[in-house]
C-alpha cells in the first residue's frame, strides 16, 4: 500500500536522477509554506546555473591548458599587460606582481617564465628560502599583498531571516487576516477592549508559532553551520623558518614551500620545486581524465587538482580568488545538496495527509455553514444579518484555516532535517564527521561493514618487532636488541642495510617547532626509519644518507605494493633498492645474505624456507616486508628482478581496544563485518581471529583468487569471505558491486587511499579515514572516521539506527494528533454545529505536535538496544504495522473520551451554571492536551512496554514536556481572555491528568497485541537466523 501511494516520493540515497527529483517536486501539493518545507531541499534551477558556470570556468582552463598553448601564447604577446609592483611590496623585498605570477602559472606560461629566469628566480621574487622557507614575521605582509587563502562565501542568515520564512506559512497568513478583520468587527460590536480578544488571541497564537519555529530552524543552521566548518578543514604540511609544520589550508601564504604526497589536495597554484614520479589529477579543473606529470620542464600546479602518485615540493605563488579554483568554489554548493529518501518520503506521507485534511477543513465549513444558514431560515431570519452573523462565519472559516493547519503536516519533513543535524552535531563530537545528511539515515540500514585492517582494526602505531638476517630470526626489543642484532651481524651486511632502510624511504627526518628531530611518514615507513636509526645510532646514520644521488624513484602505491628507488653510490656504480609486500619481493630476488653474511644463490628449496619464515611472521599477526638491492652498471630503468635479499622485517601493529567487543555489537545488530586487506593472508588471519570477526565456517580469500572466481562460484563464495588478504581496490570495488547487486546487501565501505575512491563512490556509504586518508578518499567519501576507529563506525550505525526510529515515532505521534484533532472536528461539526477547539486552542495543538514533537521524539540520543535488532531492509514500509496499530489505538481511545465529554459531558460530570459551557470546552481541550503529553511518552517506544528507558537522560524531551504542561496551566488559568478557556478546579485538572494518563495503560496493552506477521523463519544469506523483532523483543 504505502509503495503504491508513494510511488512517486521514491527517491536512491545516492546520486539520485535529476528526473527522480524532479518528479517528487511537481507530486508535492498543498504546502503551506514552501520557502520553509523546501529549505533543505535541493533548488534544481540555481544548480543548473551554476552547473553551466563551472562547465565555463572549466572549458578556459582547459583551452588554455590543452589547446595550442603556443599559440595562445603569441596572441597575447602583443597585448601583454604590464605590471607595476606597488612601493609596499617593494619595501617587503618582493620583485613580482600579484597577477603577474598567478597569470604565468594559470597559463602555464613557460616562456615567460623562461624569461624571468625560471623557478629559482621565482624564488628570489617571492623572497624565500627553498630549503628554510617563509619566515613566521613575513606572513601579514605576505597577506596584504599576495592575498589570503580563502574563497568568497555566501552569507550565512540571520535569525529575522527564518521568522520571515515563517512567516510566509499561507495558512497563518490567512489567520491574521482573519484576526485582523475579527478585532475589526469586535471593536464595532462589543467595543474596546472586549471586542479584541478573539482577534488578538490569534495574532498572539501565530506570533508564539512563527517564534518557536524561528528559533528551533535558526539552530538547526548553526549546526549545520559547524559541520560545514569542519568538513571545510584541510591540513597540509608546510617548510616555515627551516622547521616542518602542519597548517590549514586557509593559513597557507604566497612563498610557502608545501609538501606534496599521494592523494593530497594542491592547496594553491604553484610551481614544482623538486620531486619524483608527481602525477597530477586535473580533472576536477579541466574536465580532462588524463593525469599530468608535474617536473622541472612542466613546473605548474594548480589549485584544486588532486595527487595521483609520486611526491614533491610545490612553491605557492597564487592564493584564494586569484586561482580559477577559487572562482569554482563560489559556484560549491549553489543550489544546495540533494535531499535524503526520509525526506522525500516524508513528504509523500504530508501530502497525501495534508490532502485528507484539506478535504475535512473544507467539509467542516460547508457543514457548519449549511447548517447555521439552515438554522437561521428556520427561524425566519434569513433576511436579517448582524455583525454577530458575520463573525460566527468568520469563525466557522477561521476553524477550517485551523484544521488545514493541523492537518497539513508540514513538520513532518522537516523532522528529518533537525533528526540529522542533531545526530551529526553529536557524532561530530564523537569523532565522525557526516558528508551527506543522506548517508547518516542510510548508515542505519547497513547489513555489511567491509572494513581495512591497518588503523582502523588495529592502532597503527607501528614497530619492528622481528627481524629475519643472515638466515636468523631475532625479537626487538629497544637498545639491547639492536646491539646484539650489531654485534652478530657483520659490518658489510648491516652496511647494506642501513642504505635499503635510509635511501629506499617516503619517510624524513624533520625538524619540528620544537627544534627537536622528529620521523615524518606513513606508520610503517615510519617504523622502519626508527629501527633504522636505532641500529645506526640516532639520526646521525640518516643524515649520511646524503652522500648518495637518488636517480630515479618509483613510490609505493596498492597496486604496485612495493617500492624501489635507484641511487647513486658516493664511491661510483649504481645501486637498486627494493622493499614491499614479502611475497612479491621474494619472486624478484634470485640471491640471498646468508648465515655467514656472503651473497649465495636462492633455488627453490631455499625460497621455500624464507616463505616458511614469512608464514611463521604473519601467524604471529606481524606485517612482513622484505629488503632487497641489486648493483647495476650504469642508470637505467629500476629493474624487476635479479635482485639479492637483505633481510625479512616483523611489524608489529596492535589491535584497538574495544574492536572485539565492537565487531560482536555488529554481529549481534545483524551485520556483517569482513576485513579487506593489502596484507599476507596469515597477518589478516591472525588479525581477524584477534578481533572475533573470523569465525568458524568463514572463508579468509586472497585478492588474485577472488579476482579469478566465476559470477556463479562469487554466489556461493561471497556470502562466506569474512577476509580478504592481498587486495587491490578494484577486489574491494567488486565485492561492494556484487555484495549490493547480488544479495541486496546495504553495504558500508572503508578506505584511506586515493585508489580506494571508486569503492567508497560504489558502496551505500563511503567511509574515509581521517588520519591515515588521503583528501581524494575523503572527498570521495559519506563519513569521515576521524579517529580512524573501528568503534566509531559502531556509533555511526547506532546514530543512523536512531535518526530512523526516533522520525517513526515522531511520525506515530503526529499521525495521532491529525487523526483525532481531525475527526473530533469535523464529527462536532456536524452534529452540534461547533467545533469544540477554537482556532487559537488548534495552534497551540499544532506547535506541540509539529515544533515542540519534533524537537521532543527526532531528538531522543540511540540506546543500546537499537543494536540488538536487525537493520531495516530495502524498500521496507516506513509506516510500520507496529505504528498503525498505535496510531489506530490511542486514536480510537481518545475520539471515545472526547466524544462522550462533548456531548454528554454536562450531564456526566455535573456541570452546571452560565459558563457550563465554556467550562466543558475547556475540560475537552485540556483533556485532549493533556492526551498528546502522555502520547508523547508513549511513542517513545514503538514496540517495547517500558517507555521510561534513557527518558532521564534525554533533557530535550524532560524540558518540552515540562514547557508544554507549564503553558497549558497559563493558558487555561491566565490567558482565556484570549484562548477562550476559564480557569478549572483541581477536580477537572485532575480528570484532565487522569484521562491522559490512561493512555499509557492502553498502549500497553495495543503492544500485547500481536500484529500480522510473515511466520516463515527469515535467514540472511550469511547463514544466521534473523534476530527477532518487535514483541519478541520487549
Amino acid at each position: 500500500m504505502e509503495s503504491r501511494l508513494l510511488k512517486d516520493f521514491e527517491l536512491h540515497h545516492k546520486n539520485p536522477s535529476l528526473d527522480a527529483l524532479r518528479r517528487w517536486r511537481s507530486a508535492v501539493a498543498l504546502v503551506k509554506n514552501r520557502r520553509r518545507r523546501f529549505r533543505m531541499v535541493a533548488d534544481l534551477d540555481k544548480r543548473s546555473e551554476a552547473e553551466q558556470i563551472k562547465h565555463g570556468i572549466k572549458e578556459k582552463i582547459r583551452i588554455a591548458l590543452y589547446v595550442q598553448k603556443a599559440a595562445l601564447q603569441f596572441i597575447d604577446a602583443g597585448n601583454r599587460v604590464e605590471y607595476k609592483l606597488s612601493s609596499e611590496a617593494r619595501d617587503a623585498g618582493f620583485g613580482i606582481h600579484p597577477d603577474e605570477i598567478a597569470s604565468i602559472v594559470r597559463g602555464h606560461d613557460n616562456k615567460t617564465l623562461d624569461d624571468f629566469g625560471g623557478v629559482e628566480a621565482i624564488v628570489r621574487k617571492l623572497s624565500v628560502s627553498v630549503d628554510g622557507g617563509v619566515s613566521e614575521e613575513s606572513i601579514n605582509i605576505r597577506q596584504q599583498i599576495y592575498g589570503f587563502n580563502r574563497y568568497t562565501e555566501k552569507p550565512s542568515r540571520s535569525f529575522l531571516m527564518f521568522v520571515w520564512d515563517a512567516l510566509q506559512d499561507l495558512t497563518l497568513i490567512i489567520l491574521m487576516v482573519c484576526a485582523v478583520v475579527s478585532i475589526g468587527i469586535g471593536i464595532a460590536t462589543e467595543g474596546w477592549p472586549k471586542g479584541t480578544y478573539d482577534g488578538v488571541g490569534i495574532i498572539l497564537s501565530v506570533f508564539l508559532v512563527v517564534v518557536v519555529t524561528a528559533v528551533s530552524d535558526y539552530k538547526q543552521s548553526l549546526q549545520f553551520r559547524d559541520l560545514d566548518k569542519e568538513k571545510k578543514k584541510i591540513f597540509v604540511q608546510v617548510t616555515r623558518d627551516g622547521k616542518r609544520q602542519k597548517i590549514s589550508i586557509y593559513d597557507i601564504v604566497v612563498g610557502d614551500v608545501v609538501h606534496l604526497s599521494t592523494g593530497d589536495q594542491v592547496p594553491a597554484d604553484g610551481l614544482f620545486l623538486s620531486g619524483y614520479f608527481l602525477l597530477i589529477d586535473e580533472s576536477s579543473l579541466s574536465g580532462e581524465s588524463e593525469p599530468v606529470n608535474v617536473d622541472e620542464g612542466k613546473p605548474f600546479l594548480l589549485s584544486g587538482t588532486k595527487v595521483q602518485d609520486g611526491q614533491g615540493k610545490m612553491l605557492v605563488t597564487t592564493v584564494g580568488m586569484r586561482t580559477e579554483w577559487g572562482k569554482l568554489m563560489e559556484t560549491l554548493n549553489e543550489g544546495g545538496e540533494d535531499e535524503t529518501p526520509l525526506q522525500v518520503k516524508l513528504n509523500g506521507v504530508a501530502t497525501i495527509i495534508g490532502k485528507i485534511g484539506l478535504a475535512f477543513a473544507i467539509l467542516t465549513f460547508v457543514v457548519l455553514t449549511t447548517r447555521f444558514l439552515v438554522e437561521k431560515a428556520l427561524g425566519g431570519e434569513f433576511a436579517s444579518w448582524s455583525s454577530d452573523d458575520a463573525m460566527k462565519l468568520l469563525d466557522f472559516f477561521a476553524i477550517a484555516v485551523t484544521i488545514i493547519v493541523v492537518a497539513v503536516p508540514e513538520g513532518l519533513p522537516l523532522a528529518v532535517t533537525l533528526s540529522l543535524a542533531f545526530a551529526m552535531k553529536k557524532l561530530m563530537n564523537d569523532k565522525a564527521l557526516v558528508r551527506h545528511l543522506s548517508a547518516c539515515e542510510t548508515m542505519g540500514s547497513a547489513s555489511c561493514i567491509c572494513t581495512d585492517k591497518t588503523g582502523t582494526l588495529t592502532t597503527n602505531k607501528m614497530m619492528v618487532n622481528k627481524i629475519w638476517i643472515c638466515e636468523n630470526a631475532m625479537q626487538i626489543k629497544g637498545n639491547e636488541s639492536a646491539d646484539e642484532l650489531k654485534t652478530c651481524t657483520s659490518e658489510g651486511v648491516l652496511n647494506i642495510l642501513l642504505q635499503a632502510i635510509f635511501q629506499n624511504t617516503s619517510a624524513e627526518v624533520v625538524k619540528g617547532k620544537d627544534g627537536k628531530d622528529t620521523i615524518l611518514g606513513t606508520p610503517t615507513e615510519s617504523a622502519l626509519l626508527e629501527f633504522g636509526c636505532l641500529l645506526g645510532d640516532d639520526f646521525d646514520a640518516y643524515a649520511q644518507r646524503r652522500e648518495y644521488k637518488i636517480l630515479k624513484v618509483e613510490p609505493f602505491n596498492s597496486v604496485r605494493k612495493k617500492m624501489s628507488v635507484l641511487v647513486g653510490l658516493p664511491a661510483g656504480g649504481v645501486r637498486a633498492f627494493c622493499k614491499g609486500a614479502s611475497e612479491i619481493i621474494l619472486k624478484m630476488c634470485d640471491k640471498i645474505i646468508d648465515c655467514n653474511g656472503e651473497v649465495v644463490d636462492l633455488p627453490q628449496d631455499r625460497a621455500n624456507n624464507v616463505s616458511d619464515v614469512i608464514n611463521s611472521f604473519a601467524s604471529e599477526a606481524l606485517r612482513t616486508l622484505c629488503l632487497a638491492f641489486k648493483d647495476i652498471n650504469e642508470e637505467t630503468n629500476i629493474p624487476d628482478c635479479g635482485y639479492t635479499l637483505i633481510a625479512l622485517v616483523g611489524i608489529k601493529d596492535p589491535v584497538r581496544p574495544g574492536v572485539k567487543e565492537a565487531v560482536q555489537t555488529c554481529i549481534a545488530a545483524g551485520i556483517t563485518v569482513r576485513m579487506v586487506t593489502g596484507d599476507n593472508i596469515n597477518t589478516a588471519r591472525a588479525i581477524a581471529k584477534e578481533c572475533g570477526l573470523l569465525t568458524q565456517g568463514g572463508v579468509a580469500i586472497e585478492g588474485p583468487e577472488f579476482r579469478d572466481l566465476s559470477p556463479d562460484q562469487m554466489k556461493h563464495v561471497i556470502p562466506k569471505i569474512q577476509v580478504m588478504a592481498r587486495s587491490l581496490p578494484l577486489d574491494k570495488h567488486k565485492l561492494v558491486t556484487n555484495l549490493r547487486n547480488m544479495f541486496g546487501e546495504v553495504v558500508a565501505v572503508t578506505g584511506d587511499g586515493t585508489n580506494d575512491a571508486p569503492a567508497l563512490c560504489e558502496a551505500d556509504i563511503g567511509l574515509a579515514m581521517g588520519i591515515a586518508g588521503t583528501e581524494v578518499a575523503k572527498e570521495n567519501a559519506d563519513v569521515i572516521i576521524m579517529d580512524d576507529n573501528f568503534t566509531t563506525i559502531v556509533n555511526v550505525v547506532k546514530w543512523g539506527r536512531a535518526v530512523y526510529i526516533n522520525i517513526q515515532k515522531f511520525v506515530q505521534f503526529q499521525l495521532t494528533v491529525n487523526v483525532v484533532a481531525l475527526v473530533i472536528n469535523f464529527v462536532s461539526a456536524c452534529i452540534t454545529g461547533s467545533a469544540p477547539l477554537t482556532a487559537v486552542q488548534l495552534l497551540w495543538v499544532n506547535l506541540i505536535m509539529d515544533t515542540l514533537g519534533a524537537l521532543a521524539l527526532a531528538t531522543e540520543p540511540p540506546n543500546d538496544g537499537l543494536l540488538k535488532r536487525p537493520p531495516v531492509a530495502r524498500g521496507a514500509n516506513f509506516i510500520t504495522k507496529p505504528m498503525w496499530r498505535n496510531i489506530i489505538g490511542q486514536s480510537i481511545y481518545q475520539l471515545i473520551i472526547l466524544a462522550i465529554l462533548n456531548f454528554d459531558g454536562m450531564r456526566l460530570l455535573g456541570i452546571h451554571g452560565s459558563d457550563a459551557t465554556k467550562v466543558l470546552k475547556t475540560l475537552i481541550f485540556n483533556s485532549f492536551v493533556f492526551c498528546q503529553v502522555f502520547n508523547e511518552i508513549n511513542s517513545r517506544d514503538i514496540e517495547k512496554l517500558n517507555i521510561f528507558r534513557g527518558m532521564f537522560d534525554s533533557w530535550i524531551f524532560l524540558l518540552i514536556i515540562l514547557a508544554t504542561v507549564a503553558f497549558q496551566v497559563l493558558i487555561v488559568e491566565f490567558l482565556g481572555t484570549f484562548a477562550s478557556t476559564v480557569p478549572l478546579n483541581w477536580k477537572f485538572w485532575l480528570l484532565s491528568v487522569l484521562i491522559g494518563a490512561v493512555s499509557m495503560p492502553i498502549a500497553a496493552i495495543l503492544k500485547c497485541i500481536p500484529v500480522e506477521r510473515d511466520t516463515s523463519k527469515q535467514q540472511h544469506h550469511d547463514g544466521y537466523e534473523a534476530l527477532p523483532s518487535g514483541p519478541e523483543l520487549a
